[in-house]
């Protein structure tokens, strides 16, 4: 039963970005269990970002960190200079006009870390994920100190949380993910994570349907009630999801042409989740379905974009191939 197991897991982990943009379809056809998994949006969240520390590969890590000036200059774009943007164009529509709950939701979009799927994404487009790694790693830890700041000015007194609060909150899902990854890290040792990536990048997958599930509560309900308001918001959701990819993309171009994707990909796919997470998981109900429609995006770029970035990243990925074929 364990191997059989094993090899499911396998499996899920070879197919990962068909399985991902499935498994987010899965959670707006079970309407009654997404209301059931909500409240344990919170442990999945955590979960996630356990298996995603405990995948680290820190040799990789301290690599990327010996030339650090591309990744500090795309931590600070991606944690500072986008959500400052999107706060720039709230004053300038009005937030008044915008109302405080799609505000929230901006927020939620734009100051979060990106998810720490978000290597395994570039990896599976046939790129080097070593850089959205430590760009991940990296926004993770700075964003007790601007998620906070950047809700201050955006949101102001409307935050659902204290600024205290959510630092707080944020530190601890970190740390304390962070810290069971690690312990399994000794328990488990090196060369048998090594041994189980795919099984690892499956349970990844499972773990990504129970949160795809939890976070679509009330989405199928909005489909039915108000069908194009609510394809008008998931456009949304996808339209600032690739503009942050573009204008990451326009912004690193002097870089190569696979660090920029990367850089730019990774800053399009943001970890609302973990937002979420540390707010309570109570939010207005505009702000919910906005975060809920906001997964679809992360969960089915990987598989649209994947034709882009062969043109794009033509050169990168027909060496790959001629180093696998020579090796």
């Amino acid at each position: 039963m364990i191997r059989i197991l094993e090899a499911g897991l396998a499996f899920i982990g070879r197919h990962g970005t068909a399985a991902l943009a499935v498994s987010i379809f899965i959670g707006v056809a079970l309407p009654a269990l997404s209301a059931t998994m909500r409240p344990y949006l919170a442990v999945s969240v955590f979960s996630l970002l356990t298996l995603a520390f405990l995948r680290i590969d820190m040799a990789e890590f301290r690599h990327r960190l010996r030339r650090p000036a591309l990744l500090i200059a795309a931590l600070f774009w991606m944690m500072l200079g986008t959500p400052l943007l999107t706060y720039g164009l709230v004053v300038l529509a009005g937030p008044q006009t915008l109302g405080p709950d799609a505000v929230l939701a901006l927020f939620i979009a734009t100051a979060a870390p990106p998810v720490m799927a978000a290597p395994a994404f570039i990896y599976l487009l046939g790129l080097n994920g070593t850089l959205s790694l430590a760009l991940s790693v990296a926004a993770l830890i700075v964003t007790p100190l601007t998620a906070p700041l950047i809700g201050t000015l955006m949101v102001g007194p409307t935050l659902p949380l204290s600024v205290g609060g959510l630092a707080v909150q944020l530190s601890l899902l970190l740390v304390g993910a962070f810290a069971v990854a690690l312990a399994l890290r000794r328990l488990i040792g090196k060369e048998r994570l090594a041994r189980s990536a795919h099984q690892i990048s499956g349970l990844n997958v499972l773990l990504l349907l129970v949160f795809a599930i939890a976070a679509m509560d009330g989405v199928a309900a909005s489909f039915a009630a108000r069908p194009l308001f609510t394809l008008a918001l998931t456009g949304l959701t996808f339209a600032l999801a690739l503009v942050q990819i573009l204008l990451t993309l326009l912004l690193f171009s002097p870089a190569t042409r696979e660090d920029a994707y990367a850089i730019a990909h990774t800053c399009g796919t943001r970890n609302m989740g973990l937002m979420v997470a540390a707010l309570g998981g109570k939010l207005p109900e505009l702000t919910w379905l906005w975060f809920a429609l906001g997964q679809f995006p992360i969960y089915m770029l990987p598989m649209l974009l994947k034709p882009f970035v062969r043109v794009y990243c033509r050169q990168t990925l027909e060496t790959g191939k001629t180093v696998t074929r020579n090796t």
